[in-house]
Order: structure tokens, then sequence, then C-alpha cells
């Protein structure tokens, strides 16, 4: 059944041109680079290269960054986070996917300067990323460089600037995926269960060992997504997005942000979302090594399919 057509409303962003001349975007800072994986592991095959840089000729194009805020029923901080996430450098479009919110989160966000699209029911994170990543290829430009995509949580309000970091290593071609590495949160709940669970999933299948595998602040290139698509479903998109990427030979990096959201608390409600991620993480994981298993029976019956009809 073919889904619902996203509903864009917004005004368009400012001439990119100019946008992108701003003196302020002249050139990113060096990141504070956190751990990377640039040769991950694979348990059933060798560890694929890392995937090569292509050099840069001719007149340097300006680079421009488009932000993606999934958000449902955050019309308390929405606005916030807009205003701060525009002032991230190198940023020319701030993008918010209502994904069925029953407040007015849609209405705020417009007014606070984003492009707004909006699903007529909750479709879910990973289906308004996916959204999100489209919408912005409408509008990139067709003589210039596909944007860089750069996903924010819509209750960072003030603190979403604080995701600037991840920009530089995938504008100046050191990694391909740039996870945020955020300090403690006050007042979370969780025992780090299920952040464990996917720490060792992760590096199980890859080699590499995240210290905030779970983190949905990340930036990463336009190929980069697309290889990641489909992507996986509900808590598990972060996790199952690392294990595509890394197994397919794209690099990956850690970088400190200082950023502020709303933790999970230890009532019920943070208690049930925590249940909820782990089994939406234990699928995506699940899927993962059965692929993997599949594709090492493959490659073992295959010689010996070619010796059998010499």
């Amino acid at each position: 059944m073919t889904s619902p057509r996203p509903v864009e409303t917004g005004d368009e962003p400012a001439d990119d041109r100019a946008a992108a001349e701003s003196s302020a975007h002249d050139e990113p800072a060096d990141p504070a680079a956190g751990p990377s994986a640039g040769d991950p592991a694979d348990p059933a095959d060798p560890a694929p290269a890392a995937r090569p840089v292509p050099a840069r000729t001719g007149p340097r194009v300006r680079q421009r960054v488009a932000v993606i805020i999934p958000a449902k029923d955050e019309a308390r901080r929405i606005a916030a986070t807009v205003r701060s996430a525009k002032a991230i450098p190198h940023v020319d479009l701030v993008l918010v996917v209502d994904d069925g919110s029953e407040d007015n989160t849609q209405h705020v966000a417009r007014e606070a300067g984003a492009v707004v699209v909006r699903h007529s029911h909750n479709r879910g994170k990973a289906a308004a990323m996916e959204t999100g990543a489209a919408v912005v290829a409408m509008r990139d430009a067709p003589d210039r460089p596909a944007r860089i995509l750069l996903f924010v949580d819509g209750d960072l309000a003030e603190t979403a600037v604080g995701v600037a970091p991840l920009v530089p290593p995938v504008l100046e071609g050191h990694a391909d995926l740039a996870i945020a590495n955020i300090p403690p949160q006050p007042g979370a709940g969780g025992h780090g269960l299920v952040v464990g669970a996917a720490r060792r999933a992760v590096a199980a299948l890859t080699g590499w060992t995240p210290n905030q595998p779970l983190n949905g602040m990340r930036c990463l290139t336009r190929e980069a997504f697309e290889a990641a698509t489909p992507l996986a479903h509900g808590w598990g998109v972060e996790v199952g997005m690392t294990i595509d990427l890394l197994r397919q030979g794209f690099r990956a990096v850690e970088v400190p942000c200082d950023l502020r959201h709303r933790p999970s608390g230890t009532d019920l409600r943070g208690q049930l979302h925590r249940a909820a991620q782990y089994r939406d993480v234990q699928l995506a994981v699940s899927a993962r090594r059965l692929r993997a298993a599949a594709g090492s029976v493959r490659r073992t019956v295959a010689p010996a399919r070619s010796t059998t009809h010499r």
C-alpha cells in the first residue's frame, strides 16, 4: 500500500547562494573527534576497506547542511530547537517533520522559521527521518553537491547549536557518519542495560565499540544515508544504521557535544520507554545477524557450486 504523501508547509528558505556566502560560515573549526571506525571488522568477512575520499578538483563549492528534526508533540521546545539549529555554521535549511503530533508543533516550528512537513498520523522516527531526507533531496540544486544531513532531536531547545561539532568531520571528508557523544543527562533513570546491549551488538557485528550507540544526534552524507535505507523500525534505527554503514565500509566517528535533552525518568512511562527501546534494538540486531549469516552461507555454497560445474 502506498504511504500517504507528506504535506510540506512553510516558506522557502533564503537564497542558497546568499546563505552560503555568509562570512560566518567560511571555514569549519577543527573537531574534537572521539573514537572512530574506519576499517570495521566483520566476523564472517575480511574487514571491508574504508571508502576512498574523492579528490577535490576545480573551484571549491561551499557545502551546505540541512538540519532534519523529527518531532512529535514538541510544541514547548521546538521553537527554541529550530532557532538554535539555524545558528549552526553551514546550515541553510531547517526542516521539521511533524510525525502526527496532537499539539501545535507544526505551527510553532513554522513560526520559528522552519520548513515543516507533516505526517497525518504517527509513523515512527525512521519514517520521519526518511521523509525529511526525501524533502531535502527535492530541495537540493542539481548543479551543487547534495546537502549533508544533520539529524537533531526536537527537545534540545537552546542547546541544539551544540551539535555543530558533528559537521566538520563529515564536511571535510574525514568521516561519513558523525555521532554525538553527550555528557550524562540530569534526571536520567536508566541503568545502561539497553545501551550496553546495543554497544555489544555493534561491536560483535562490526568490530567497533561505540560509546553511545543509541544517540540520535548524527551527521552523515547523502550517500551514507541512502546506503542505510530502509532504516530499522522504531528505536532500533540508530543501531541498525551504524551496523549497516560500518559493514559496507563507511567510516564513523563519535564527537563530544554539549547537549541537554529531556531524559526518560524512573516512573512507569520511563520504564515502558526503555522496554520499547530494548525490543526495537533487539529486532534490529537480530535482522542484521540473520543477514550476516545468510551472506556467509552464500559465500560458502558459491565456490562449491563452481567446482561441481567445471
